[in-house]
Parts: C-alpha cells; sequence; structure tokens
C-alpha cells in the first residue's frame, strides 16, 4: 500500500511569495519562511513555540490571539487590514489572514498565518495615485476620472455595485479593481456571464448542485457563490439573467444562505456582488424583464463606463498600450502608426470599444513587418463603409435614398420649423435631429431613413456638433 503523501511544511513555505508562518492549536509558532523573519526581524529559531501574537503585534484585533481563537473555532478564514511593528518597532501596514489547518482525518490541528505588505497599496491610495495600466485601465479623459474617483469608494464598502456600459468599455476590468483595491483582495474574484448559460445550467453554476440532483449529476459540486465565500462574485450581463432565478438571487442578497439544486440544507456565505450589463436595466423593469425589488437591490452604487468615442484623447494613449503590449508578446520591434494611419484610428468610431480597439491592433501588429504600422496593415473592414459612403456621394441618390431624403424635409417643413430662407446645412442638420428624434436616437435607423450609410450619419453629426 502506498504511503500517503507528506510534504515538507518548510520547503512549502519558502516557495510562498509572501510572509507566512504556521501556528499549532496553542497558537504556538511551529514554522515560518524567509519573507517573515524578514518582516518581523525576528529569527525562526529564536521564536519557536512563542505565541503568534508575540511575534506579530499588530492592531487588527488580535489581542490576547482573539481572532486565532475564532478562527480555531468557527474554521473560517478571516482577512482584516492593519499595521504591524517589526523588532525595530517600524510599522508596516498589511493584510492579515488567518486560515484553519485541519489533518488528515477532519480534525483542527492548526492554522496559518500570512501577512501581505500593502505599504506600497498604502502609499498610492495616499498619494492620490490610480494607475490601473496593469489590468488595462487607462483614461485621462474627464469622465474617466470620474470613473477613477469612484474605485476607492466603491472598494471601502461591501455594499452591491452596478457597473453599466456598452460591449467592450471594460466592465470587468473595473469589477477586478475594486476587488483588488478592498479588503477581500486576498480571497477569490469569480466571474460568471448570466447570458452565456441555459436557465438549468446558470442555476448550477451559480447555486451548486447535490450528487443525482438531476441527469448527469454524478458527483456534488460547490456553486460559484461557495466557491467565492469571503471574496467577489462578479455576474455579467445581469441583465439577460431568467426571472426565475432572479428571485433566488434576490433571496441570498437578502439572507446571505442558499440551497443548491436538489439539496436540503441551506449555505451560508459572505460574499460581495458586482454585477455589469449593457442594457438599460430601468428600461428592462418597465419592460417586466428585471425585477423591481432586484434592481434596486443591486443599484446600491453605480458606475457607468463612456463608450470610446466620448473620451477625449484616451484613443492615442490606448493605441500605444496595446501596440507595446502585443510587440512584445510577438518579440516584434514596431514603433508606432504612421501619421497618416494615426489619424484614420483617431477618427474611426470603435462600435465594440476598447475589446475592438484592441483587437484591430493586434491585427496590425501580426501582419505588419516594417517599423510602423500603416493603413495597409488595418483590418479591412474599417473602410467598407467609408468607401460605401464616399460612393454613393459621387453618384446620384437612389429613388428610396431621395424618397427618404424628401420625407425628412418635408416632416421638418411640416412642423414648421423653418422661416424659409435656411441655407442647405440647416435644412441638413435638422433632418438629421427630426429622423434621431423618431427613432429614439438609433443611428442605424435613422441612417437607412436618410438613405445613407452610418459611418456619413456619423461624420455628419460631427459636422453639425451634434455628438455629445
Amino acid at each position: 500500500m502506498k504511503s500517503s503523501f507528506q510534504p515538507d511544511i518548510a520547503f512549502l513555505l519558502e516557495g510562498m511569495p509572501c510572509p507566512v508562518m504556521v501556528l499549532d492549536t496553542s497558537c504556538r509558532i511551529i514554522t515560518m519562511n524567509r519573507l517573515m523573519e524578514a518582516m518581523t526581524g525576528y529569527a525562526m529559531v529564536k521564536v519557536l513555540g512563542l505565541h503568534g501574537e508575540l511575534v506579530i503585534r499588530s492592531d487588527t484585533g488580535n489581542t490576547r490571539g482573539q481572532l486565532y481563537s475564532q478562527v480555531l473555532h468557527t474554521g473560517e478564514n478571516v482577512s482584516v487590514k492593519g499595521d504591524i511593528l517589526n523588532c525595530y518597532r517600524r510599522k508596516i501596514p498589511v493584510q492579515y489572514t488567518v486560515s484553519a489547518l485541519d489533518d488528515e482525518k477532519g480534525s483542527r490541528c492548526g492554522l496559518i498565518v500570512t501577512v501581505e505588505d500593502i505599504s506600497a497599496r498604502e502609499a498610492e491610495n495616499k498619494a492620490g495615485l490610480r494607475d490601473f495600466t496593469s489590468v488595462e485601465i487607462i483614461g485621462y479623459s474627464p469622465k474617466m476620472q470620474s470613473v477613477f474617483d469612484m474605485i476607492p469608494l466603491m472598494a471601502h464598502t461591501d455594499a452591491s455595485v452596478l457597473i453599466t456600459g456598452e460591449t467592450g468599455t471594460g466592465k470587468d476590468k473595473i469589477a477586478e479593481v475594486i476587488h483588488q483595491k478592498s479588503s477581500r483582495a486576498g480571497f477569490p474574484f469569480i466571474k460568471i456571464n448570466c447570458g452565456a448559460l441555459p436557465i438549468g445550467l446558470l442555476e448550477s453554476e451559480l447555486f451548486g448542485h447535490e450528487k443525482g440532483a438531476f441527469t448527469g449529476a454524478t458527483r456534488h459540486k460547490p456553486g460559484m457563490f461557495k466557491m467565492a465565500d469571503k471574496g467577489t462574485l462578479f455576474l455579467t450581463e445581469i441583465g439577460d439573467m431568467p426571472l426565475s432565478l432572479q428571485v433566488k438571487l434576490l433571496s441570498v442578497l437578502d439572507d446571505r444562505k442558499f440551497i443548491p439544486v436538489g439539496g436540503e440544507q441551506s449555505i451560508s456565505v459572505d460574499v460581495r456582488i458586482i454585477v455589469a450589463t449593457h442594457r438599460p436595466l430601468r428600461d428592462q423593469v418597465r419592460k417586466n424583464k428585471f425585477r423591481e425589488d432586484l434592481f434596486y437591490r443591486l443599484n446600491v452604487l453605480h458606475v457607468h463606463l463612456p463608450p470610446l468615442r466620448e473620451r477625449e484623447g484616451d484613443i492615442r494613449y490606448l493605441l500605444d498600450h496595446f501596440l507595446e503590449k502585443y510587440t512584445r508578446a510577438l518579440n516584434k520591434t514596431i514603433v508606432g502608426f504612421t501619421p497618416g494611419t494615426m489619424q484614420t484610428l483617431l477618427d474611426y468610431h470603435y462600435p465594440g470599444n476598447i475589446r475592438e480597439l484592441s483587437n484591430i491592433v493586434e491585427y496590425a501588429a501580426n501582419i505588419c513587418k516594417r517599423k510602423k504600422i500603416n493603413r495597409d496593415h488595418l483590418p479591412p473592414y474599417m473602410f467598407e463603409s467609408q468607401v460605401q459612403d464616399n460612393q454613393r456621394t459621387s453618384i446620384e441618390p437612389e429613388p428610396e435614398q431621395s424618397a427618404a431624403a424628401g420625407r425628412a424635409a418635408v416632416r421638418e417643413h411640416d412642423a414648421g420649423s423653418g422661416d424659409g430662407n435656411e441655407s442647405w446645412h440647416d435644412i441638413e442638420r435638422r433632418m438629421i435631429i427630426d429622423c434621431l428624434k423618431e427613432y429614439g436616437g438609433n443611428r442605424a435607423n435613422s441612417a437607412a431613413s436618410l438613405g445613407w450609410g452610418r459611418m456619413k450619419l456619423w461624420r455628419k453629426m460631427k459636422e453639425y456638433g451634434l455628438l455629445k
């Protein structure tokens, strides 16, 4: 019979990227790694057998080992922020995490204490620095600065957060930053797309299921709520969640408990909820496609991400960032874009927002064999609508186009808003406004009514100052 696996604990601790120590059930030190020795200033051989709180003196609420006793009793992990004093009486800001250790029989045998130095993060917050480039959140426009102002506020609370914005604006990145800046950063960040799975599978993914709960359920499976315990659960495309699951989600938010599919016992969880959607949830509520009570339960804190076309000046920074990222990954030396190519990229409207911009740069970086990217290296679809618009302006309008423009002009005339002495530019501007009003701001339908392509409508709106 093979012997059970017995790893070298000291060796494992040395492989961990932060200070760690192990305590027995009396909270006395059994071992610790070199990073813990460096942080506290105490050599391990001199502190073996001492109470852990004598070595890590902190203001984290662990006086007389209260946190240690709590974790030993409940088995639930505890993570708090605070300061510790090392042997040189230097105060160090830390994220202090205490977890239970069980033996092979499931009996409590000790504790593992992890201490993360967050002094750099604290200094950044005090200086007001907001550099989120590590998760590709780049923005200097006023609208993005407003978003950045909200992140520290949302990170220092457990209230639910609703993130709205068009597809590709980076809602998942904002959710990730909120989690990283919060006190839950040491615990899981779990993401699930509510619109990507059928209702039965989505319920199982969220809440888990018991063995035999349905055909194919051959084992017990913990759900995302259980996996995210003590951490953050990010529900993207919440507007696509079926109504029946919305009821169960509301119950979990209120009671912090749920019953797995096919189960009988409720499970308690401590999870922070962040949700995101590209759909206008208020409209969904009016159409009875989203529960009003759930909407207000989720919409405690709200942040809206602006589309890329409304972020003045950010496109250039994003282009440089993604070019550097992909050239490094491809081991290429591409120093930038030609002036004409840069202007083309700056003028493009990016319906897919940052995700589309990233894909465009990745495409160009892959096929470019020169020092600079030119127009030939950009995806062909970027020029299709522009070519179509140019062709339309160089030939006589088709009958249906003329009729559409004529109908818009007649509507404007019948409204009595003209004075009879307007220039064609004034008439055309009011035609565009009239169409946008008629179709509720939908540019595709407005362009079709006027007999134009979407790019031409966008250029005309820009010419007449109709873009915000």
